[in-house]
């Protein structure tokens, strides 16, 4: 196919040197299938977030870093340069992620190279070596289920003991690769410490995939990982290997279940919203 014009300068600097197709087109970004010989990629190109609420933005970026003092009352204006250097801060939150979480081991696509509004990743691919589909386009066994519920968990623990949390961790931003799940989209990625609206969003990421597991296997739909991890994580006994029961018993007073619930209903409201435009 024709070569996109934001893709030109992978094949300027030798990256890539042919485009096999688009793969999906979506409020954020565009993404390309693309290739460098035998070796076949994926290029996601950016675009204006021209559709993220305020309160959405500020609950991600808090205490994010940005270059420099002008930048930061630029973006605290909401003039032009500002709009432009939060979009740049919100790209690269999603390199940094990628970088630092697959040096963790989280099963994420493997980062290549970023460059003005370019990410150049891993292809993941199913079995057949076509790109792997969403989660939310394969129906699983009862078994399926709760074998693959039990890896993300596990994911979300290894991503929380690197200090992140994913924000908006659903089915619709995970694909089934031909080895299991693997980790999508984290430019809301949060630091799990810096930010205090990460007990919320890890606790909203959690339940949606109890939920959405939950129509194959409905007894996962009672789990309380979400509580437990965190509660794990706020007392420093969190690690990578740690069994996870779905039990927890939280201390009076410890959590807001209320505003946690508004979250909740929150993700599965706009998730909703989401399978209605894409079925349009």
């Amino acid at each position: 196919m024709k070569i996109p014009t934001r893709l030109q300068p992978l094949f300027d600097e030798g990256l890539i040197d042919h485009v096999v197709r688009q793969l999906m087109s979506g409020k954020e970004a565009m993404v390309y299938v693309v290739g460098l010989g035998d070796h076949t990629f994926c290029a996601k190109v950016y675009k204006e977030a021209a559709h993220r609420s305020f309160r959405q933005a500020v609950d991600y970026t808090e205490n994010r870093k940005v270059k420099n003092s002008r930048q930061a009352r630029a973006m605290a204006k909401g003039s032009r340069f500002g709009r432009e250097a939060q979009e740049s801060a919100w790209q690269s939150a999603e390199v940094q992620a990628l970088y630092s979480l697959a040096s963790a081991g989280v099963r994420v696509p493997r980062p290549i190279h970023f460059h003005e509004g370019v990410l150049l990743m891993e292809l993941v691919v199913d079995e057949r070596g076509n790109a792997a589909p969403r989660l939310n386009d394969v129906e699983f066994t009862p078994e399926q289920a709760r074998a693959h519920h039990g890896t993300l968990l596990r994911e979300v623990v290894r991503m929380l003991c690197a200090g992140v949390v994913h924000g908006d961790l659903s089915e619709f931003n995970i694909l089934l690769g031909a080895d299991g799940p693997v980790i999508i989209d984290l430019p809301q990625a949060v630091d799990a410490a810096g930010n205090h609206h990460a007990p919320r969003m890890l606790y909203r990421d959690v339940c949606n995939l109890n939920h959405f597991f939950g129509r194959f296997a409905p007894a996962l739909r009672e789990s309380e990982h979400a509580h437990e991890i965190w509660g794990l994580y706020s007392r420093g006994l969190l690690d990578v290997d740690h069994a996870l029961t779905g039990r927890y018993e939280a201390p009076a007073g410890a959590v807001d279940l209320e505003g946690v619930m508004r979250e909740i209903n929150a993700a599965r409201d706009e998730e909703r919203d989401r399978r209605l435009r894409m079925s349009q």
